[in-house]
């Protein structure tokens, strides 16, 4: 039953890597009787051009309808591939500009096509042209390697060469902290993975009808991924610390001030360093990283700043895989030795009741009030309700297991597709590692200072370290905060009480990237 089921959410997950990202075919071309002049409509670099019998378009070529003519790349690094809609023959070509990374300011007409009805074309091979001999085919082989092609692309641009080395490296280093440091294996293994395949050159596994291109604009671009891992994330919780303590809900919402601190904090960057240009958009998509949610800060980047995905992923991902480092000393900092052993009194019981009550009441309430959250709230409460309800255990365990697990490869992949070199290697993505420390810091911080002033009005004494839990890296937070007690009284528990602001603080980050989508999008 289970490779069933496997199967079925195979089928079903591709059906959404055949979306592919088109843009308007009009604006790439003009035409004057039967001649069709290919022009870009707007400034661009020339990536990659069209090869006939081993060497580049000259006049005089035939060309057919779907044929390949260029590969460029738009100031926003988009990669676009311009195909011929017509068939005929090449009467022009500007070589000014028809060379590998050539700029092209907008509106420079490339090739010009002289369509034709029929194309006639001998199978018998000229002599001069197309006499094959050793030195053709080794030329020709030589030119095939990847080698060749990082030596010869990093004299006309840096980032297609040393840079696609660079990024091929920090893939694998993600693999090795994956795998011999345990840092959040399942996520930094495939996103080390994806980095590398998108690197290697003339694989052209990222382009257009690339595999992981298509994953990419069916899962991430869409949302989809996110949201399916989120529901998984949804049956795999238990909420009932939280229902048992609904007061620590206030430590999860706290944990999110790192979020919009962090917002403001991008601004004044981009005022005040040069080389770093951080859009409202740009600038929440960063914040979300505050939240320490790797799933909520994919979808709101997707959404936001797809341009900075690759970079806010491996930064929210790395800080969650880091918790165990940065947490402690900001919450031994800012509280006192009598009061990291305050123990707390044991969580009251949780009827079924109330647990399937909850997700439905959230959700309601989410719809009410914050509807642009109700992507990420709803799946999150359907898998929790399916979890909850006892009817569906085939459904629950096979969201919390399957199917997630399935996703969370596609998700590292399509992820690790973003860290291409000229979009990682820049003075923004210093930004982002530096603002995501920041954020991640003042929310663990800023859940240790809620549970201190909650303190000074409460005769039911909270311990402050559960207040750093109330970011959302479920459940390695709460272990954290557990972990800084036992170690003044080993006798004082506090993972449960830590989970209360641990699942709140989930809860919250999806709130707050529903707040900035609504504002920003």
């Amino acid at each position: 039953m289970n490779k069933i089921h496997i199967h079925t959410i195979c089928c079903f997950l591709f059906a959404f890597f055949v979306l592919a990202y088109t843009v308007n075919a009009e604006e790439y071309s003009t035409t004057s009787r039967n001649t069709v002049t290919v022009q870009v409509p707007s400034d661009c670099t020339l990536l990659k051009v069209s090869i006939k019998n081993g060497a580049e378009l000259k006049i005089g070529d035939k060309v057919r309808e779907g044929d390949f003519i260029a590969l460029i790349v738009d100031k926003q690094h988009n990669k676009i591939t311009v195909t011929s809609g017509v068939s005929g023959e090449i009467v022009h070509i500007n070589k000014d500009v028809y060379k590998k990374f050539s700029s092209i300011p907008a509106g420079t007409p490339i090739i010009k096509i002289e369509k034709q009805s029929i194309l006639a074309q001998s199978t018998e091979s000229e002599e001069d042209e197309d006499k094959l001999s050793f030195s053709t085919v080794f030329r020709n082989l030589m030119r095939s390697t990847g080698l060749y092609a990082l030596i010869y692309d990093n004299t006309a641009n840096w980032t297609e060469g040393i840079g696609k080395l660079f990024m091929i490296s920090v893939g694998l280093l993600l693999i090795y902290l994956g795998i011999s440091k345990g840092f959040e294996p399942l996520l930094l293994i495939p996103i080390g993975m994806g980095a590398v395949l998108s690197n290697i050159p003339l694989a052209f596994i990222n382009d257009d009808g690339g595999i992981i291109r298509y994953i990419y604009d069916g899962g991430i671009k869409t949302g989809i991924f996110p949201l399916i891992i989120f529901m998984g994330v949804g049956a795999m919780t238990d909420f009932g610390p939280l229902l048992a303590n609904p007061r620590t809900t206030l430590l999860g919402a706290a944990a999110q001030f790192g979020i919009f601190s962090t917002l403001i904090g991008a601004i004044l960057l981009t005022k005040f360093i040069p080389g770093i240009d951080f859009s409202l958009k740009d600038a929440s998509s960063i914040a979300i990283i505050g939240g320490a949610d790797g799933p909520t800060s994919i979808f709101l980047a997707s959404k936001l700043s797809p341009r900075l995905l690759g970079s806010i992923a491996v930064a929210a991902y790395s800080y969650m895989a880091l918790v165990p480092i940065i947490q402690p000393p900001i919450m031994k900092l800012l509280t006192t030795k009598s009061e990291r052993k305050i123990k707390m009194t044991q969580l009251r019981y949780v009827s079924h009741r109330e647990k399937i009550i909850f997700p439905i009441v959230v959700i309601i309430l989410c719809a009410l009030l914050i509807p642009s959250a109700a992507p990420l709230i709803g799946f999150l409460m359907f898998g929790n309700l399916m979890r909850e309800s006892l009817v569906v255990k085939r459904l629950s365990d096979t969201t919390q297991n399957a199917l997630i697990n399935i996703v969370t490869i596609f998700l590292g992949l399509g992820v690790g597709s973003k860290l291409s070199a000229d979009k990682f290697l820049n003075l923004e993505t210093l930004g982002i590692i530096v603002l995501g420390l920041f954020a991640f810091s003042l929310g663990t911080a800023a859940g240790v200072i809620m549970a201190k002033i909650m303190n000074m009005f409460s005769s039911k004494k909270i311990n402050p370290l559960i207040g750093s839990a109330g970011v959302s890296a479920v459940p390695m937070a709460a272990r954290v905060s557990n972990k800084v007690g036992l170690d003044e009284d080993p006798h004082n528990f506090l993972l449960m009480h830590a989970m209360g602001p641990n699942v709140a603080g989930v809860i919250g980050s999806a709130v707050a990237a529903g707040i900035l989508l609504a504002v920003f999008m």
